[in-house]
């Protein structure tokens, strides 16, 4: 289980606070990034199946647009919280300005239990919430996302109804929509491709090759599948890779292919033909080169990370990695390259699409693809010069970098009135 942490929005607010005090932040620079521009509290009433009516909580938080117009994706979950929703949004405010995106921070959530409702039920509550925020949102304004539970169909929907209001079609006001009302193509593999070229430009900094490394990957979702399946595509070793039921490993390296079949017809990687079972656990503590986590939050604790033998781990999860690890990581010489870092694949893909969608244009996949990978290198780059120059670990050197970028931009725009 995760060890008991911060709450996510005070670990957001340490780590902003690190940052300032390298960058030596100004003190009312500081204090507005501690704050949301704007949150928007709604209520959205649906009718459910059965002719009654639920009420449920939404939100959506502008988190800066300092940089430009609100990105950040939407989630159905019964544990949403607003402080969830504002520190989700300004992790999204840093992690588009770490990659030079121009975008700023937004995040929104609807507290349901999306499992128990029907699609019908998903369908009304989803356009209620759209009407709701609709004064916010908008392609020049803020454009949503997928998240927790939300996907091309809840986008689709969003559009729709956006478009309805307004009269005609606005198929830029939301990313992550269907191939076929204005997708991105490459968008479902941006996530896991995005940090996989991240993780080449770590290799780079130890020279070493792909095809020289052993790899485990906690997580086999979409974004740990699509990396273990680019991975073993250019010769990296993968040797073990989870879901939420357990771990397959076999140290001359698992065929991803071969696990993804298995899983689509037994609904986990367990028990697959030519592999050990292991537990969750265990795959943290495999000697291997590089720890790819992918799937929940703090799972590297003060308990295990002692005991990973990788050097490089990177961070496609949101979160997995908890303060006292990072620290222990930090000491034991293991280069940690950041959430915010490896997995802004989906974000800058997303970014693609929007401009895609406001130009009437359609890019190939190797066009996105190309894209995507010059944009993670130089995201890699940056951060690791500030890495050096600063002597600090790479999550304090993204924070430092992404914070810098939006102070800068708060600066040059200057004070209204």
């Amino acid at each position: 289980m995760p060890e008991k942490t911060l709450s996510m929005l005070n670990n957001s607010l340490v780590q902003l606070e690190n940052a300032a005090k390298v960058l030596e932040l100004d003190q009312w620079i500081h204090e507005m990034l501690k704050n949301p521009e704007r949150v928007l509290i709604v209520s959205v009433p649906t009718q459910m199946d059965d002719g009654t009516t639920n009420v449920f909580t939404g939100y959506r938080c502008q988190f800066s647009t300092a940089r430009g117009p609100a990105k950040g994706g939407i989630r159905y979950h019964p544990n949403v919280t607003l402080d969830e929703v504002i520190a989700l949004s300004m992790l999204m405010t840093w992690k588009c300005a770490l990659v030079g995106l121009p975008f700023g921070g937004g995040k929104g959530g609807v507290v349901c239990n999306p499992k128990e409702m029907s699609e019908n039920e998903l369908r009304r509550m989803t356009r209620r919430y759209t009407a709701g925020i609709l004064p916010l949102i908008g392609p020049e304004q803020d454009i949503p996302a997928p998240d927790v539970y939300t996907g091309p169909r809840e986008m689709a929907w969003i559009m729709d109804t956006y478009s309805m209001f307004k009269g005609y079609s606005v198929p830029g006001v939301v990313t992550g929509k269907p191939l076929n009302i204005g997708g991105s193509l490459g968008r479902n593999i941006a996530t896991g491709r995005g940090a996989s070229f991240v993780l080449f430009e770590a290799l780079k900094h130890f020279n070493l090759s792909p095809s020289e490394v052993t790899c485990a990957i906690q997580g086999f979702g979409n974004a740990g599948s699509v990396a273990a399946l680019f991975l073993h595509e250019v010769g990296t070793k993968v040797i073990a890779v989870s879901d939420s039921k357990g771990a397959v490993y076999n140290k001359e390296g698992v065929n991803p292919s071969k696990l993804l079949t298995h899983k689509q017809k037994t609904g986990s990687v367990i028990n697959c033909e030519g592999c050990e079972t292991i537990s969750n656990a265990e795959l943290f503590e495999l000697d291997c080169n590089v720890l790819i986590p992918a799937a929940l939050e703090n799972v590297i604790t003060k308990k295990n990370a002692s005991n990973i033998s990788a050097k490089i781990v990177i961070e496609i999860a949101n979160g997995p990695t908890t303060s006292e690890a990072d620290k222990i990581l930090y000491e034991r010489d293991v280069f940690l390259v950041p959430d915010i870092l490896s997995n802004a694949g989906g974000v800058t893909v997303s970014y693609f699409e929007w401009v895609q969608s406001l130009t009437s244009w359609l890019w190939t996949e190797d066009e996105v693809l190309t894209r995507l990978e010059k944009i993670m290198q130089q995201g890699f780059r940056d951060t690791l010069k500030v890495y050096k120059e600063k002597e600090i670990d790479m999550r304090t050197a993204a924070q430092v970098f992404a914070v810098d970028r939006v102070a800068d931009a708060i600066k040059t725009r200057g004070l209204f009135p």
